[in-house]
């Protein structure tokens, strides 16, 4: 049991996939590990997402201390995003994940043509 910012988890896996679980916040920290960007260009990167679901998940990642966000005082507002330091102990575990998938969709492509072959 683990207890963090009075949640109660019954196991690691859990607080972490609250804390970075989804479709939307690895890929956002995925991009962020390259460079720190503006809302705009997040959104040009992930077109997908809609400005309300990257609007909450940024807010999500900042309270969880794994973006910075920071405001430029000029007109307009400038915001730019970048990781934390746990943000960035985050990069090596995606690229596991990343490698992870190609090696399964290659796996699995090789799969199935070796077993139409078969057939």
């Amino acid at each position: 049991m683990i207890k963090f910012k009075d949640i109660e988890y019954n196991c690691s896996m859990e607080l972490t996939l609250d804390v970075i679980g989804g479709k939307w916040k690895p890929l956002i920290i995925w991009h962020l590990a390259e460079k720190t960007m503006r809302f705009s260009e997040l959104k040009r990167t992930l077109p997908h997402i809609t400005q309300k679901m990257l609007t909450q998940q940024l807010r999500g990642l900042e309270e969880s201390g794994l973006v910075n966000r920071f405001v430029y005082t000029q007109v307009p507002p400038k915001v730019e995003y970048s990781l934390t330091d746990y943000g960035k102990s985050l990069v090596p575990v995606l690229s596991t994940l990343c490698e992870w998938g190609v090696n399964y969709a290659h796996s699995i492509q090789l799969h199935d043509k070796n077993h139409i072959k078969a057939e």
